[in-house]
């Protein structure tokens, strides 16, 4: 981010604060910035403070100096309005309620303020002011999707189908709304006690989306409660055969061939107005919107407190974000009891490695593994974790015991051989490795990075040169725009000596990856063999101002100064079996 000159100074004294609470996770009701100070602030620097950090995402400090500035200055529109928002995206509804009260004395055609407001009229049974709001506030496409399905529940809350419909039906003028209009008809017939109207609309929203989870969920649920649990057994093994995980699936399918009683999957109007805006949410987690999803999520959640798949997409929003310390948090709320809950605890370790905490990292999934020996995800993402943080052996041993969960590890582990072969391959055990990848191949012999890797790790320990060649060359025909997959091609043509072809190939991966150490390194030794001295040591010295790791940038600085060596003319090039292996690097 550019940042202005003037501004530069004063924003400096606030920014270096922000990283140290994202640094950490904190306990359960720990004030992760009461080392900010922010009550010694001044009136200037608070809103400067405030602004940098609601352009970093960090809505909760942003929150708490705007509301130092406002301090000194209480009737500033923008400095209301700018509250308002981050309090809302920082899930403090009630003072964001107060905010938007005083955004629509200067601003009456506010719309997320009149969604707060029509939101707090829902809770306190005054439906009649929610969808007054709801309606001033449908006028963006968003809106117009908002208005209807929020309105709608309204009319359920007062047992108004009649109503309900009539809203829903406005979004027939949007093809695009057309699911979530199905949805949630069926959703209120069900709530409404209109089965012939609820069953015509869930079967069209499953015909229709029967991919989608909440779709899946909401339509079993009715046909187990109406007394079809064998069909409702057919439709969650349908969507598991698809997906093949989910554990709120997974749930309802034990619960049916346990024989147990299922709740109304939507309890009341104010849980379906958090499914309305946890759906909206949901599709909005693009780039361009993912500041518009968190506000809904944020939502949903004041209409549903503990709401798992909530908090669970909060957690993925601000992970999205890149704010793994919010995402910690968001994830520590899934309740314990949710079948959502391990899959929370095993993002939790993801992002506390992502905070550079690995060791905590492993911590908490050895806790769940513990309680949970037969989970096979949080073994995988230990396997995973250790992998990302260069414990080779350790990685192959968790990824050896989640195989060790599957009956019959079929295509769907492809990636859990190939990794595993990584992890064998780095630790220098190739006799293991060489098996994972060939399996990997077995389940997936279009995967370009299985392709590659394995053709690479034989061109480089001069094995089997033929085939690897055509490995990497098919690689390279799957992803030719992939870098580092060019470099490897690049590199087997410089383990032949067909110096020529592996400039070529090498300017162009590192064209398409300039900032790899590796490919720029590869690049300068290929220039070297066919005489452009010159150009290699230029390609050497950008390859150690890349960072490369220190064995490299040790052997780099020796090129530096020495070059390559000659070739030996005696010695012919490998063969295509690759037993003779001369030095050409």
């Amino acid at each position: 981010m550019t940042l202005k000159l003037r501004t530069l100074s004063a924003v400096f004294l606030f920014c270096l604060p922000f990283s140290v609470p994202a640094a950490a996770a904190q306990t359960p009701g720990e004030d992760p910035y009461a080392d900010l100070r922010i009550e010694d602030a001044s009136p200037s620097g608070s809103y400067l403070a405030g602004r940098y950090a609601s352009r970093q995402r960090e809505t909760d400090i942003a929150a708490r100096y705007i509301a130092r500035a406002l301090e000194s200055d209480p009737n500033n529109p923008l400095l209301i309005e700018r509250a308002f928002t981050l309090e809302v995206s920082s899930g403090n509804i009630e003072a964001a309620t107060r905010f938007a009260k005083r955004v629509l004395e200067f601003n009456d055609q506010h719309r997320l303020s009149l969604l707060v407001l029509g939101l707090e009229a829902v809770r306190e049974g005054r439906q009649a002011v929610a969808r007054e709001n709801f309606t001033k506030a449908g006028y963006t496409p968003i809106g117009e999707l908002t208005s209807a399905l929020l309105s709608a529940w309204s009319y359920a809350a007062d047992n108004n189908l009649t109503g309900a419909m009539a809203e829903l039906d406005k979004l027939k003028r949007n093809q695009a709304f057309e699911n979530f209009r199905l949805f949630h008809a069926a959703m209120i017939a069900d709530l409404t006690n209109d089965r012939t109207r609820a069953e015509a609309n869930y079967v069209a929203a499953y015909e229709k989306a029967g991919t989608s989870l909440r779709v899946v969920q909401a339509y079993g649920n009715y046909l187990e409660r109406t007394g079809r649990a064998d069909k409702a057994k057919d439709v969650y093994e349908l969507f598991l055969r698809a997906t093949q995980q989910n554990p709120l699936i997974e749930a309802a399918l034990n619960r049916v061939k346990a024989g147990g009683e299922p709740g109304h999957f939507v309890e009341g109007a104010e849980a379906g107005i958090a499914e309305a805006l946890y759906s909206i949410a949901g599709a909005l987690t693009d780039e361009r919107s993912i500041d518009i999803a968190l506000i809904y999520a944020r939502l949903a959640l004041s209409m549903k407190p503990g709401f798992p798949e909530g908090q669970t997409l909060l957690g993925e929003i601000y992970n999205e974000m890149k704010l793994h310390r919010q995402a910690i948090a968001a994830y520590q709320d899934v309740p314990t009891d949710s079948p959502l809950r391990s899959s929370a605890e095993i993002q939790i370790a993801t992002s506390l490695n992502q905070l550079e905490q690995p060791d905590e990292a492993v911590k908490t999934l050895k806790a769940l593994i513990a309680r949970e020996p037969e989970n096979y995800n949080a073994l995988l993402a230990l396997g995973n974790l250790y992998r990302l943080n260069e414990k080779w052996l350790d990685a192959a041993d968790a990824y050896t015991q989640a195989l060790a969960r599957i009956d019959e590890p079929g295509e769907e582990q492809w990636s859990v051989y190939y990794f595993r072969g990584i992890a064998w391959e780095r630790a220098g055990k190739w006799a293991n490795a060489e098996p994972d990848f060939r399996k990997a191949l077995r389940f997936q012999p279009e995967q370009a990075a299985v392709l590659n890797y394995l053709g690479y790790s034989l061109i480089e320990k001069r094995l089997n040169l033929d085939e690897a060649f055509k490995m990497v060359e098919k690689a390279v025909s799957l992803r030719p725009n992939d870098g580092y997959i060019v470099d490897s091609l690049g590199w087997a043509h410089f383990q032949l000596g067909n110096y020529d072809e592996a400039v070529e190939l090498l300017e162009r991966a590192a064209g398409l990856r300039p900032e790899d150490p590796v490919i720029n390194d590869h690049l300068g030794d290929a220039l070297w063999r066919i005489g452009r001295t010159l150009e290699a040591k230029f390609q050497w010295q950008y390859a150690l101002d890349s960072k490369p790791t220190d064995a490299d940038a040790e052997k780099i600085r020796k090129k530096l100064k020495d070059g390559l060596p000659a070739l030996d003319p005696a010695k012919e090039p490998p063969t295509a079996s690759g037993t003779e292996k001369p030095n050409r690097s």
